[in-house]
């Protein structure tokens, strides 16, 4: 690291070491509550897709789910001469649980980035989002592939972070079951989409997947989307239509719609989603969970391989707020 670019990084720990209230970063600290609630704010806003979902900070490691923004209705009527009025839960149909658990996202920038870096204003400013954006991927990328956790994971076998916690696509396997397609005729182990297939076409795949799985209560709801893989339509269907923002955001335009509507749906496409996959669910309706106070930090200088390493790690569940307004169809496979 040149002299330079030493006096800058000494004092991004020293200003890293007062907001956190720590005399030295480089021991294991707790992040201050304060700036751990604005750098999991950043960290969604890094990414058009995670800031149309749900991030929560919940105070309790396993608990029942919060379920803000999926709404079932409470309008009734009663008979109070016979039966007294009876009050409904509008956060949900059903009643389940999270459970958060740690997940380690440990990086490190090499000197010769930090030295390319030292002529910049905003030195401590490309830090601090080289950091935050790969979390926001690496959540992503969990929450579509990830389907177990291990008490070590390993990259080399799971490259889409499968082994590091359970994201959204596991849970829809393993507790919505009855809403999830595998496969059309019994045994083949895929969905045909062609003339001879079992559907003529990807429309009427989402008309089924909406009538067949989707409770009523949310078949109209207007938020309601068709998140596609990209084996199923052609990338000329998806021209970035985001509005554009100004660098400063630093707003991924990670999340793209269709010019092409699926069963009447928007067709969104969303990174790391499996290429062969089809899930219908409001945006809304899937949620991240992170424990309050739990996320550990330690920025390490280390000379022998040339590099500073930053370990972090926070408590974090994948949830499923309705499953009643969710249903995955896997293994499609579109003919000619």
């Amino acid at each position: 690291m040149r002299n330079e670019t030493r006096v800058l990084y000494n004092a991004f720990t020293q200003q890293l070491g007062q907001l956190n209230g720590v005399p030295d970063v480089s021991k294991k600290f707790n992040v201050e509550p304060t700036i751990e609630q604005k750098l999991e704010t950043r960290i969604q806003e890094s990414s058009s897709f995670l800031s149309r979902i749900n991030v929560y900070g919940v105070r309790e490691q396993e608990g029942e789910k919060v379920g803000l923004d999926i709404d079932s209705p409470t309008a009734s009527t009663t008979d109070t001469e016979k039966q007294a009025r009876q009050t409904h839960d509008p956060t949900g149909l059903d009643q389940r649980r999270y459970r958060c658990e740690q997940t380690n996202f440990d990086t490190h920038i090499r000197y010769q980035k930090l030295d390319a870096w030292a002529k910049f204003p905003d030195f401590q400013t490309r830090i601090r989002n080289l950091i935050v954006h790969n979390q926001a991927l690496a959540r992503i990328m969990i929450g579509w592939n990830g389907v177990s956790r291990a008490a070590t994971s390993n990259k080399a076998k799971n490259p889409l972070l499968q082994d590091v916690n359970i994201g959204w696509l596991q849970k829809m396997r393993v507790e919505n079951a009855a809403r999830v397609m595998t496969e059309g005729k019994k045994g083949s182990g895929k969905i045909v989409i062609g003339a001879d297939g079992d559907y003529k076409n990807l429309d009427a795949l989402v008309f089924d997947m909406v009538e067949e799985f989707i409770h009523p209560v949310f078949q109209e709801d207007t938020r309601l989307v068709a998140i596609c893989g990209r084996k199923l339509l052609a990338d000329k269907y998806f021209p970035i239509i985001n509005q554009q923002h100004a660098p400063s955001e630093m707003l991924a335009s990670d999340i793209v719609t269709s010019q092409k509507r699926l069963g009447n749906l928007p067709a969104v496409r969303v990174p790391y989603f499996p290429a062969d996959g089809l899930m219908i669910t409001p945006l809304e309706n899937l949620s991240i969970y992170w424990q309050l106070e739990t996320r550990r930090r330690t920025l390490v200088d280390h000379a022998a391989r040339d590099r500073i390493e930053n370990y972090e790690s926070v408590n974090e569940s994948y949830v499923i707020e309705e499953l009643a307004a969710a249903s995955l169809a896997e293994n499609i496979l579109v003919g000619p």
